[in-house]
């Protein structure tokens, strides 16, 4: 089998602790390619889209958001190629839901679920870099969308993008994907495959009994309101900061906060230690993005540095918003749980938050002829509320942890 590259920088490449013939890396990056597409496409993209959509056709900002709210690769292309081509609002509705489900498919629950079987030890480091695709996909799809809608229409940059994902994607389900632990016969980490796996932490709640689980309620509540905050402000973001950048540079400013969102979660994944309280990062990933909001707030539309400072700092906690739950249910719930549990939180987060960008939009047309172009008080108070409520919610795990001790 042939070697692994040899070990780069923190956050870009395996752990000097392990195997150079260790599979699971490979995966890693595998898993980062297909968050560069399932993100720069799913997440990134509407945007970018809303922006396009509202210039060429005229049509409401809070319709085309509407839009937003409401199986992978293929899906994804072609509902990019349903907003490229939409001529009617009922046209716009279904290619969203196509996009949605590609972006379903080779999101969170997914990535997740492609780097898990490989990594216990080193999970934290590993998912921390499968998910940092999430941000790359901004930092080159979003100027890049940009460009190419100018340069080739949008029908044109959605064959292009479209394309180079579903062959992309296919070639590595097929050489990468469809390996196992087991069958190369490894185990996780690249450790011994005679070594037993160290003991995981985390209660057991089969079946039905998880839902009146307090620590996967909160879990639940502060990731759906978490993302609620942060999809809303960045579904807006882009056509917010045009009117004071242009659309090539609010391109690359948006593109600013997902390169912020790389540094903040390679920082967490690789160093946090491992018995640390994952929730308590969790608050303050939050914490971090409730500064971010009020600091657009202040900006006021026009302030250049303040807006540039906001995105910074909402930034640097975009990506932990994503790469964080899913280490937390591992931390909480038994190893043979932590799929299902990770899956759950996914999709009920992605069923409360798909109607962010709708519920954003028509607070930032509240006060369109008051206010000065690209702000949007609202809109940037309702993100700080979610993140604050979120934050309040990923700690009240604790009265949990009581009761199951004083039942053990």
């Amino acid at each position: 089998m042939p070697q692994n590259p040899t070990p780069t920088s923190v956050g870009f490449g395996p752990h000097p602790d392990q195997q150079a013939g260790f599979f699971g890396w490979r995966v890693v990056w595998a898993a980062f390619t297909v968050a560069i597409f399932g993100w720069g496409v799913g997440f990134y993209g509407p945007p970018i889209f809303l922006h396009a959509v509202h210039e060429a056709r005229g049509w409401p900002i809070a319709l085309v958001s509407a839009a937003v709210t409401s199986a992978a690769a293929m899906a994804a292309a072609l509902g990019v190629f349903g907003w490229a081509l939409a001529a009617e609002p009922w046209q716009l509705f279904a290619a969203t839901l196509l996009s949605g489900f590609g972006y379903a498919a080779t999101g969170a629950a997914a990535i997740n679920a492609m780097v898990s079987p490989w990594f216990i030890r080193r999970r934290p480091a590993a998912l921390s870099m499968a998910y940092n695709g999430a941000s790359i996909g901004g930092v080159l799809l979003s100027p890049l969308w940009v460009a190419l809608i100018a340069g080739l229409g949008f029908a044109g940059a959605a064959a292009v993008v479209g394309g180079a994902m579903v062959m992309t994607l296919c070639w590595l389900s097929a050489r990468i994907f469809s390996r196992t632990p087991a069958a190369l016969g490894q185990a996780p980490d690249g450790e011994a495959v005679t070594a037993p796996p160290p003991a995981a932490a985390g209660v057991s709640r089969p079946g039905a009994l998880l839902w009146h689980d307090r620590r996967f309620a909160t879990l639940v509540a502060a990731t759906a309101l978490g993302l609620f905050a942060q999809i809303g402000l960045i579904a807006h973001l882009f056509s917010l900061l045009v009117p004071v950048f242009g659309a090539q540079r609010a391109g690359f400013v948006a593109g600013l906060a997902t390169g912020c969102a790389i540094l903040g979660r390679t920082a967490l994944g690789w160093l946090m230690p491992p018995g640390a309280d994952r929730r308590r990062a969790a608050a303050a990933n939050y914490g971090l993005q409730l500064c971010g909001s009020l600091v657009l707030l202040a900006a006021g539309g026009t302030s250049i540095p303040l807006l540039v400072l906001g995105v910074v700092l909402f930034g640097l906690g975009l990506g932990n918003a994503t790469s964080l739950p899913p280490l937390i249910a591992q931390q909480d719930f038994a190893p043979a749980e932590t799929a299902r549990v990770v899956a759950l939180v996914t999709a009920c987060s992605q069923a409360v938050y798909a109607f962010a960008p709708a519920a954003f939009g028509a607070l930032r047309e509240v006060l369109p002829a008051t206010e000065a172009p690209g702000a949007a008080p609202l809109l940037f108070l309702a993100t700080g509320a979610f993140q604050l409520l979120a934050v309040i919610t990923v700690l009240g795990h604790r009265r949990a942890s009581v009761v199951l001790r004083a039942g053990a």
